[in-house]
């Protein structure tokens, strides 16, 4: 017997239905850009291939400064990357001091979580969706406080990778399990986080 089933969905198409989520919800088309590089710039940094890898933190860090609000998270996480790129090719002084323009703001990023805007989650049972519900205010705090967690374990790592030291805590290594499937605040402070990279 014959069973019908449907085509994979390509990468265009998945694509074009994240960009309509985002642009849905409010973002802008190189905030999604942003991710994606940073995304392939510790994919490529991981795989070993680390002058690809440079190349598209570097990009990214352009990207953040002419797109993104100067108090953004993302902008210090751009730094951090940028900082990553110039230790790899060699430029270890300009490395320093890109690390320390990235721990400055870094510093910043706690006081700004009190005006995250945290959407609520989709649920896979209706027994998870009222208990969110009637307890919302529980769960959104319980969501500041893992953010909270996010900010100074990324923090901890900045310290750390500035002094040449190996971070204490996996960062990239957890932004797929962690990423949110929606397009709020809390990802684009998750992907300030999670997205920082570190040379080997």
């Amino acid at each position: 017997m014959m069973t019908m089933s449907r085509p994979p969905i390509s990468e265009s198409e998945r694509r074009s239905r994240q960009w309509r989520a985002a642009r849905n919800a409010g973002w802008k088309r190189s905030e999604l850009v942003w991710e994606e590089w940073q995304e392939k710039g510790n994919e490529l940094l991981s795989s070993g291939r680390s002058l690809p890898a440079a190349l598209r933190f570097i990009a990214a860090d352009w990207l953040a400064m002419f797109t993104l609000d100067r108090l953004d998270p993302r902008r210090a996480a751009s730094t951090a990357n940028a900082a990553c790129a110039l230790r790899m090719i060699g430029a270890g002084w300009a490395a320093r001091r890109f690390y320390a323009l990235a721990i400055r703001d870094w510093g910043r990023i706690d006081r700004q979580l009190r005006d995250v805007v945290i959407q609520p989650r989709a649920r896979s049972s209706l027994f998870h969706l009222r208990m969110e519900a009637l307890h919302r205010e529980r769960f959104e705090a319980n969501r500041r406080q893992r953010l909270s967690a996010f900010i100074d374990e990324t923090g901890e790592c900045l310290e750390h990778i500035a002094g040449g030291l190996k971070p204490p805590h996996r960062l990239y290594a957890r932004w797929n399990g962690e990423k949110p499937p929606v397009f709020d605040d809390s990802r684009r402070l998750l992907a300030a986080c999670l997205l920082v990279a570190f040379p080997d």
